[in-house]
Protein backbone atom coordinates (compact mmCIF):
# COMPACT_ATOMS: atom_id res chain seq x y z
CA UNK A 1 0.00 0.00 0.00
CA UNK A 2 1.09 3.40 -1.36
CA UNK A 3 1.71 6.33 1.20
CA UNK A 4 -0.36 8.20 -0.36
CA UNK A 5 -3.13 5.56 -0.02
CA UNK A 6 -2.44 5.88 3.54
CA UNK A 7 -2.80 9.28 3.90
CA UNK A 8 -6.88 8.87 2.73
CA UNK A 9 -6.98 7.00 5.97
CA UNK A 10 -6.17 9.97 8.38
CA UNK A 11 -9.20 11.49 8.56
CA UNK A 12 -11.07 8.55 8.61
CA UNK A 13 -8.82 7.83 11.78
CA UNK A 14 -9.45 11.26 13.40
CA UNK A 15 -13.07 10.74 13.13
CA UNK A 16 -12.93 7.45 14.92
CA UNK A 17 -10.56 8.73 17.83
CA UNK A 18 -13.33 11.83 18.00
CA UNK A 19 -16.42 9.09 18.18
CA UNK A 20 -14.51 6.92 20.80
CA UNK A 21 -13.81 10.34 23.15
CA UNK A 22 -17.31 11.41 23.00
CA UNK A 23 -18.33 8.15 23.43
CA UNK A 24 -16.53 7.68 26.67
CA UNK A 25 -17.67 11.16 27.77
CA UNK A 26 -22.08 10.23 27.50
CA UNK A 27 -21.85 8.90 31.58
CA UNK A 28 -20.22 12.00 32.80
CA UNK A 29 -22.34 13.93 35.01
CA UNK A 30 -22.54 17.34 33.47
CA UNK A 31 -22.70 18.87 37.19
CA UNK A 32 -19.95 16.67 38.28
CA UNK A 33 -16.69 19.34 38.91
CA UNK A 34 -14.03 19.88 41.79
CA UNK A 35 -14.77 23.17 42.84
CA UNK A 36 -11.04 25.04 42.96
CA UNK A 37 -11.56 26.45 46.90
CA UNK A 38 -11.93 22.70 48.10
CA UNK A 39 -9.01 22.79 50.96
CA UNK A 40 -8.88 26.44 50.74
CA UNK A 41 -10.18 29.25 52.68
CA UNK A 42 -14.25 29.97 52.60
CA UNK A 43 -13.87 33.30 50.64
CA UNK A 44 -13.91 36.49 52.85
CA UNK A 45 -17.11 38.59 52.60
CA UNK A 46 -19.37 41.00 54.55
CA UNK A 47 -22.71 41.01 53.44
CA UNK A 48 -26.37 41.55 55.23
CA UNK A 49 -28.61 39.34 56.56
CA UNK A 50 -31.80 38.24 54.92
CA UNK A 51 -33.78 39.03 58.22
CA UNK A 52 -31.90 42.06 58.89
CA UNK A 53 -30.86 44.42 56.15
CA UNK A 54 -28.63 46.87 59.37
CA UNK A 55 -27.17 43.59 60.61
CA UNK A 56 -23.82 42.28 59.03
CA UNK A 57 -22.27 39.06 58.80
CA UNK A 58 -18.89 38.16 57.72
CA UNK A 59 -16.79 34.88 56.89
CA UNK A 60 -15.73 35.24 60.34
CA UNK A 61 -19.62 33.30 61.10
CA UNK A 62 -18.38 30.21 59.85
CA UNK A 63 -15.47 29.67 62.06
CA UNK A 64 -15.82 27.25 65.65
CA UNK A 65 -18.41 25.20 64.03
CA UNK A 66 -18.96 23.07 60.90
CA UNK A 67 -21.56 24.42 58.57
CA UNK A 68 -23.24 23.39 55.53
CA UNK A 69 -23.67 26.40 53.43
CA UNK A 70 -26.60 26.23 50.99
CA UNK A 71 -26.73 29.09 47.90
CA UNK A 72 -30.66 29.18 46.91
CA UNK A 73 -32.72 31.63 45.40
CA UNK A 74 -36.66 32.24 45.01
CA UNK A 75 -36.28 31.83 41.09
CA UNK A 76 -34.77 28.75 41.47
CA UNK A 77 -37.26 25.41 41.02
CA UNK A 78 -34.61 22.99 41.83
CA UNK A 79 -33.75 24.89 45.29
CA UNK A 80 -37.67 24.13 46.01
CA UNK A 81 -37.03 20.75 45.68
CA UNK A 82 -34.01 20.00 47.50
CA UNK A 83 -36.10 21.73 51.01
CA UNK A 84 -37.07 18.47 52.65
CA UNK A 85 -33.51 16.86 52.28
CA UNK A 86 -32.47 20.62 53.43
CA UNK A 87 -35.05 20.53 56.71
CA UNK A 88 -33.90 16.82 56.95
CA UNK A 89 -30.23 18.00 57.83
CA UNK A 90 -31.36 20.94 59.90
CA UNK A 91 -33.58 18.58 62.02
CA UNK A 92 -30.44 16.27 62.76
CA UNK A 93 -28.21 19.17 63.76
CA UNK A 94 -26.27 19.87 61.07
CA UNK A 95 -25.95 23.68 61.32
CA UNK A 96 -27.23 24.94 57.83
CA UNK A 97 -26.69 28.65 56.34
CA UNK A 98 -28.37 29.67 53.62
CA UNK A 99 -27.15 32.63 50.72
CA UNK A 100 -29.93 33.64 49.48
CA UNK A 101 -28.69 34.84 46.10
CA UNK A 102 -29.22 36.73 43.19
CA UNK A 103 -32.76 37.20 45.04
CA UNK A 104 -35.08 40.33 46.54
CA UNK A 105 -36.00 40.20 49.93
CA UNK A 106 -39.34 40.01 49.79
CA UNK A 107 -39.23 37.04 47.52
CA UNK A 108 -36.57 35.13 49.76
CA UNK A 109 -39.35 35.75 52.96
CA UNK A 110 -41.91 34.46 50.87
CA UNK A 111 -40.25 31.37 49.60
CA UNK A 112 -38.89 30.78 53.28
CA UNK A 113 -42.16 30.74 54.26
CA UNK A 114 -43.69 28.47 51.71
CA UNK A 115 -41.12 26.02 51.83
CA UNK A 116 -39.41 25.99 55.52
CA UNK A 117 -36.43 27.51 56.69
CA UNK A 118 -33.59 25.17 57.70
CA UNK A 119 -30.62 27.50 57.77
CA UNK A 120 -29.46 29.16 61.31
CA UNK A 121 -28.83 32.54 59.10
CA UNK A 122 -29.31 33.55 55.77
CA UNK A 123 -26.44 35.51 53.69
CA UNK A 124 -28.28 38.35 51.74
CA UNK A 125 -26.46 38.36 47.85
CA UNK A 126 -28.50 39.99 45.92
CA UNK A 127 -25.54 41.03 43.54
CA UNK A 128 -24.16 38.16 43.35
CA UNK A 129 -20.64 38.83 44.62
CA UNK A 130 -20.23 35.90 46.98
CA UNK A 131 -21.55 33.93 44.67
CA UNK A 132 -19.15 34.88 42.12
CA UNK A 133 -16.22 34.31 44.74
CA UNK A 134 -17.74 30.92 45.34
CA UNK A 135 -17.60 30.44 41.22
CA UNK A 136 -21.23 29.77 41.50
CA UNK A 137 -23.02 29.01 38.11
CA UNK A 138 -26.55 28.92 39.51
CA UNK A 139 -28.21 27.67 41.93
CA UNK A 140 -28.48 25.31 44.46
CA UNK A 141 -25.24 24.71 44.98
CA UNK A 142 -23.76 23.71 48.58
CA UNK A 143 -20.37 23.70 50.25
CA UNK A 144 -19.59 22.08 53.53
CA UNK A 145 -17.21 24.32 55.81
CA UNK A 146 -15.17 22.82 58.90
CA UNK A 147 -15.06 24.64 61.58
CA UNK A 148 -11.97 26.24 60.62
CA UNK A 149 -13.36 27.51 58.05
CA UNK A 150 -11.88 25.45 54.88
CA UNK A 151 -14.24 24.65 52.50
CA UNK A 152 -14.13 20.44 52.24
CA UNK A 153 -16.91 19.47 50.34
CA UNK A 154 -18.65 20.89 47.25
CA UNK A 155 -22.12 19.87 45.54
CA UNK A 156 -23.50 21.55 42.31
CA UNK A 157 -27.36 21.42 41.76
CA UNK A 158 -30.16 19.20 44.18
CA UNK A 159 -28.92 17.42 46.66
CA UNK A 160 -30.85 14.15 46.55
CA UNK A 161 -31.39 11.57 49.38
CA UNK A 162 -29.13 9.35 48.62
CA UNK A 163 -26.48 12.16 48.65
CA UNK A 164 -27.39 13.20 52.13
CA UNK A 165 -27.19 9.46 52.87
CA UNK A 166 -23.68 8.53 50.84
CA UNK A 167 -22.15 11.47 50.96
CA UNK A 168 -22.87 14.54 52.88
CA UNK A 169 -23.54 12.42 56.11
CA UNK A 170 -20.38 10.49 55.98
CA UNK A 171 -18.31 13.91 54.78
CA UNK A 172 -19.45 15.46 58.38
CA UNK A 173 -18.86 12.38 60.25
CA UNK A 174 -15.46 12.14 58.91
CA UNK A 175 -14.51 15.92 59.51
CA UNK A 176 -15.81 15.50 62.74
CA UNK A 177 -18.47 16.79 63.69
CA UNK A 178 -20.56 15.55 66.65
CA UNK A 179 -24.20 15.80 65.35
CA UNK A 180 -22.93 13.26 62.65
CA UNK A 181 -21.05 11.17 63.97
CA UNK A 182 -23.72 10.50 66.78
CA UNK A 183 -26.58 10.80 64.67
CA UNK A 184 -28.77 7.55 65.96
CA UNK A 185 -31.87 8.63 63.99
CA UNK A 186 -31.68 6.26 61.54
CA UNK A 187 -32.66 9.06 59.24
CA UNK A 188 -31.15 8.29 55.63
CA UNK A 189 -31.13 4.96 55.47
CA UNK A 190 -33.48 4.64 52.27
CA UNK A 191 -36.28 7.06 53.44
Amino acid sequence: MSVRRLVLFVPLLIVVGLGAFLYQRLDDDPYARDSALLSRDFPAFTLSTLSDPEARVSESLLKGQVSLINVWGEWCPTCKHEMPQLLDLADRGVRMIGVDYKDTRDKGHAFLEEFGNPFEVNVFDPDGTLGFDLGVYGAPETFLVDAEGVIRYHHTGYIRPEDVRDVIMPTLARIGTPQAAGDSSGKGEGE
